[in-house]
């Protein structure tokens, strides 16, 4: 199930990302085959973007489980992984075949139990008193959910 990114802005698709793998019986689906053109790509509407699939997977669709998997080689995706709050699970060796070649895969995952946290930092993040005037961060995804659970440590 394919998704177009279209920024409110522009109105213009910049971006693709589509839900993958979906077994409804167990309440998973994974979030892949993202592409970004270069306008979208490190932007406030990007991670929009995922934040939007995860609270649908979620909230929507009551999934238990979502799941972000790629080429163990790519970087920037295991980056934004990352930063989006999905946690490294491990690597699957000679997982497919690409292009004549093994590929080894790298498995992420939020789940419904770290949902909450997760979401609450996208919110955070995604928050206009999060942005100054020319649009800058005043605090990273990881601080802002460094932050909610320091907060919610000290609640304890």
């Amino acid at each position: 199930m394919a998704y177009a990114i279209v920024p409110r802005a522009t109105g213009i698709a910049r971006g693709v990302a589509t839900y993958m793998c979906m077994v409804p019986e167990h309440g998973v689906v994974e979030i892949g085959r993202i592409w970004l053109s270069p306008a979208l790509q490190r932007t406030r509407e990007a991670t929009e973007a995922i934040y939007l699939m995860c609270r649908h997977a979620f909230d929507g669709l009551g999934c238990r489980r979502v799941e972000w998997r790629c080429n163990v080689d790519n970087a920037p995706s295991r980056r934004a992984a990352l930063r989006f709050g999905f946690v490294f699970e491990g690597v699957s060796r000679q997982h497919r075949v690409a292009n004549g070649r093994n590929r080894d895969t790298a498995w992420f995952s939020v789940i419904d139990g770290e949902w909450p946290g997760v979401r609450a930092g996208f919110e955070a993040w995604l928050s206009p008193g999060n942005f100054d005037a020319s649009g800058r961060q005043r605090r990273s995804l990881s601080e802002q959910r460094a932050g909610l659970s320091e907060a919610e440590s000290q609640d304890r």
